[in-house]
């Protein structure tokens, strides 16, 4: 288990664009979650001593890992049906990314799945008093997608409501985990201060900038035509669905020895921070895709992700803005910001708020890697020679051998 962050705070909160009153430790304990997915940040909360008071997932297969895991939180199907929320202090919805991710069909915030962050307000407006605080979640592509309508549209939302908002793009790797991913982390209260909690804590990041032959590398093999999924000592974000259509591991070549593999689906699971076999209750259901348990990690939320917040929303720490810039209204959305009343304010941070120690890529898996099939190695050779990227000649090299060997090995078996 990933040890949190701790730290002794001064009960003191102002800020030169108005102050707002910290919550005591004592009073911010109990969450529900909405999207809950297999409960990525349910188990980050807990590490960080919470209690969750309900959870409410639709997805057959994550339900049942949700009952077998944490099977002493009550358990709600529908979010659409749900009449009302628990006293709780925190409402935490790592709402539907299909519609808003690149891997999806970006239909934006008005798609029929991630357009479902509506009914999260639905129950904030029929909750009195209603929680302290709101946590959404969700991918960093939403700060671009059609222009930022989506961020534009949840921040008019959270405006109108008298909350104040604060919003910071993270990486997994901050965090301890091998994986580049990247995601938003949008919180907001009406009586507290969100931006200590999310911008009170920065460091630079450690990413390598060259793996030099000794560093594993993770990339997609289901792409190669517009984008590759790279990434260096790390694997590129696991996503719940890919440009084929289905989810995919991703692949990992290892330069020392030319081997191209993908991750047994254990490490994946520790990759996002969970136990090995988190996900094994969802093998019982009838009828179940091979590719079940990838898109439920691919959907979930970094355990160690929601463990640091749980804990920063602790603090009483003072935030100061003197060095945060107004946006203008057509500006594009930074990594970082927050706002209230329709003004809004840039905030210069990285998204390594800290670095917990990192163990190589290499060094993070227990189990072997499976050796890529012929047919993936194949189609992504094909992709990469129609697109046009700059992909390291090492990895293509690497490639063709590990086809070659592939596609030998089988003629040897059958003669």
């Amino acid at each position: 288990m990933l040890v949190g962050l701790t730290r002794t705070h001064v009960p003191v909160l102002t800020g030169g664009h108005g102050s707002l009153l910290a919550v005591s430790p004592a009073t911010t304990s109990r969450a529900v979650g909405l999207f809950a997915g297999i409960g990525g940040i349910e188990v980050g909360l807990a590490r960080a001593g919470w209690k969750t008071e309900l959870v409410c997932e639709v997805d057959d297969s994550a339900r049942r890992v949700l009952a077998d895991k944490l099977p002493q939180v009550p358990l709600h199907d529908d979010v659409r049906t749900l009449g009302a929320l628990p006293d709780c202090d925190l409402l935490a919805a790592g709402f539907p990314c299909q519609d808003l991710s690149q891997a999806g069909q970006t239909a934006g915030i008005a798609g029929s799945r991630s357009g479902l962050v509506g009914e999260v307000f639905r129950l904030l407006d029929e909750a009195s008093p209603g929680p302290r605080w709101l946590l959404l979640e969700n991918v960093s592509f939403m700060l671009s997608l059609d222009r930022g309508a989506a961020m534009r549209w949840l921040t008019e939302q959270l405006d109108a409501r008298g909350y104040t908002w604060a919003y910071r793009v993270v990486d997994s790797r901050a965090f301890g985990l091998p994986q580049r991913r990247q995601r938003v982390l949008l919180l907001a209260s009406r009586g507290a201060d969100p931006r200590s909690a999310l911008f009170g804590e920065d460091q630079t990041s450690d990413e390598p900038e060259d793996h030099g032959g000794i560093l594993a590398c993770g990339f997609y093999w289901t792409e190669g035509v517009r984008g590759l999924g790279w990434a260096v000592d790390a694997v590129p974000t696991l996503k719940g669905g890919s440009t084929i259509g289905i989810p995919s591991p991703p692949a990992i070549w290892f330069p020392e020895s030319g081997h191209v593999g993908t991750p047994d689906i254990r490490d994946a699971e520790r990759l996002q921070g969970f136990d090995p076999d988190w996900t094994v209750a969802s093998d019982a259901l009838e009828k179940r895709r091979r590719t079940d348990r990838w898109k439920l990690m691919g959907n979930a939320v970094s355990v160690p992700v929601a463990q640091w917040l749980g804990e920063r929303l602790r603090t009483t720490d003072d935030y100061s803005d003197a060095g945060d810039r107004a946006l203008g209204p057509r500006e594009r959305w930074p990594r970082a910001a927050w706002g209230r009343s329709g003004e809004r304010y840039a905030v210069n941070v990285s998204m390594w708020p800290v670095r917990w120690a990192k163990p190589h890529l290499r060094e993070f898996l227990q189990h072997e890697t499976t050796p890529l099939s012929a047919r993936a190695t194949a189609g992504f050779l094909d992709r990469t020679r129609r697109g046009n990227l700059r992909i390291s000649q090492d990895l293509i090299r690497d490639v063709e051998a590990h086809l070659e060997r592939m596609t030998i090995q089988p003629r040897l078996i059958a003669a």
